[in-house]
């Protein structure tokens, strides 16, 4: 398959050409519809009032909010006119959000006015206290000494912040010509996104990614799912995130199809969403699917016309995959694996998969991606069928991260092989299963455990709903295993029931010797479960 040698604002522009009427941008929630010739022309005056901003070709703009019609504007404007879009974990709080404007050396930073009631000004005005005593697009910090425009995606006058229609207006100043030029100058191998890994390992790490990754991947993620302008999809995850920006609206717009976006996540309004807007797929994290088959008003939604959609961000349980399938109608959902620093997507199932494949793997390599499973530790290849970690190659393997040689080095090995950290098992057809992270891996007297192995098996118990495995250090066998549950609703099952279930059904050694039931996991803003700090929180109890 060839790849896409076109810019992300050309992505856009293509499909202009091709459905200008067709219904590009749809919020249910605020009452807004646009066509891709109406989404176009809003991104080409924002991509105007940057350039109006003095923001020059490859300078860094943070974006800091939720899933606004400005986040999505500032994709492609951004993509239009070449500043690098680093996208800001919304759940960041004032230290991490110094770091990261600080490390990614940000010149400008739009940003919503607060989020689940966190004001986002206040936070900013910790990191930078100069902010009270600043001029618009003249802020002098002297934590932050790049930094010098900020935009509020607010109505409310800020004296040191322009808000998102004065950068609209401001746009009417540059001319068609200096947009095109700047059009002009841009190569689809620039970098065009910087995303922040979420830093489970030492401080988040800025993952370069260029047109060339994301458009691509974007792209052959569409091919997968067969998505077409006919298409709507429905988009709740974050935009932040790999799986917003790339998997949902860089695919959606590969194909002219309707995006259909939710700010935040909420299950009600998702299943609402589906329904009256007739969405024909839906993105998702296993939890998010978890609390929409879970949700009350489940029978009360219309969700025939779902076909469907991607299940990624963590492991995926059979159980939900089948309910997904069954009970939802996305029959043809696809499960696609990989991580940021791969644009992000590595490897993916198809519409067409049987359902086997569907829970047990994640799919095959996408075209132009090589794959190879290696004896941990070292560059020998691994025997088929045992699990090994995953090296991968290709297009969609990141630039490097920024003003980061060093992790750059140790990430990608000098024959451009991208080494993922994660366990993986190939099979005689081309499919992969991930059986965890090298990290996660439990070692038990000597005996490898994976936690996705007691997770797959845990979750066939019929209370319960969610469950997560860590290893917890022990001084007899140096790690033991411990299961988190998460019961469903009104059931009583004990520690007791839960061991007798595992009793003969699987290995002893592989037994929890500990399980404790949870209401609820830690996580990351973008759906993933903080597997870490469960690992706290039970060497603390334990103590």
């Amino acid at each position: 398959m060839s790849l896409i040698n076109l810019t992300v604002g050309e992505l856009l522009e293509k499909q202009v050409n091709l459905y200008p009427d067709h219904e590009a941008v749809i919020y249910p929630e605020l009452n807004l519809r646009k066509t891709y010739k109406e989404f176009d022309d809003m991104v080409n005056q924002a991509a105007k009032g940057f350039i109006s901003l003095g923001i020059k070709k490859g300078e860094n703009v943070a974006i800091w909010a939720d899933n606004k019609p400005e986040w999505l504007t500032s994709q492609f404007a951004t993509g239009k006119m070449g500043a690098v879009l680093v996208t800001v974990n919304t759940s960041y709080q004032s230290n991490e959000l110094e770091f990261l404007l600080k490390q990614s050396e940000a010149t400008t930073l739009i940003m919503a006015e607060s989020y689940k009631g966190t004001s986002y000004v206040d936070i900013l005005r910790q990191v930078c206290p100069e902010l009270e005593h600043s001029e618009k697009g003249n802020l002098e910090s002297e934590i932050l000494p790049n930094l010098k425009n900020i935009i509020v995606i607010s109505d409310q006058d800020y004296p040191y912040a322009y808000t998102w229609n004065e950068v609209m207006e401001k746009g009417n100043c540059i001319s068609s010509t200096e947009i095109a030029e700047r059009k002009e100058s841009l190569h689809y191998d620039d970098v065009i996104n910087m995303q922040y890994t979420s830093g489970t390992t030492g401080f988040p790490k800025g993952v370069m990614l260029s047109h060339y990754n994301i458009v691509n991947n974007g792209n052959q993620i569409a091919d997968c799912m067969k998505l077409t302008y006919e298409d709507r999809l429905c988009i709740p995850v974050p935009f932040f995130h790999c799986f917003g920006c790339v998997l949902a609206v860089l695919a959606a717009v590969s194909k002219g199809t309707t995006m259909v976006i939710l700010e935040q996540f909420n299950a009600e309004k998702v299943l609402q969403a589906v329904s009256e807007e007739k969405c024909t797929a839906l993105h998702g994290v296993p939890t998010m699917f978890i609390a929409e088959l879970n949700h009350p008003r489940f029978d009360e939604f219309d969700l025939s016309h779902l076909r469907t959609g991607i299940m990624a961000g963590s492991t995926c349980p059979m159980e939900v995959m089948t309910n997904v399938m069954n009970k939802m109608g996305a029959r043809e959902i696809t499960i696609a694996y990989g991580q940021t620093e791969s644009s992000p997507v590595i490897t993916q199932t198809t519409t067409d998969d049987p359902i086997e494949l569907k829970v047990s793997t994640v799919g095959k390599p996408h075209p132009n991606v090589e794959v190879r499973i290696v004896v941990p530790g070292t560059n020998e290849e691994q025997e088929q069928g045992l699990p090994g970690e995953l090296l991968t190659r290709g297009y969609h393997v990141m630039k490097g991260y920024y003003n980061n040689p060093e992790a750059t080095n140790e990430a990608i090995d000098s024959d451009g092989w991208l080494h993922t950290g994660d366990l993986a098992v190939m099979y005689e057809n081309g499919y992969l299963e991930i059986t965890g992270r090298m990290k996660d891996m439990i070692i038990r007297g000597g005996e490898n455990i994976y936690p996705r192995e007691i997770e797959e098996f845990l979750y066939k118990h019929p209370d319960v709903l969610d469950v997560q495995v860590i290893g917890i250090p022990d001084e007899k066998y140096g790690e033991q295993v411990m299961a988190w549950i998460i019961l469903k609703e009104n059931k009583q099952t004990t520690i007791e029931d839960i061991k007798d279930f595992c009793e003969g059904n699987i290995s002893r050694y592989k037994i929890p010797k500990y399980i404790e039931f949870i209401d609820e996991y830690p996580m990351t803003a973008s759906g993933k479960i903080q597997k870490f700090k469960l690992k706290e929180l039970a060497v603390k109890q334990l103590q």
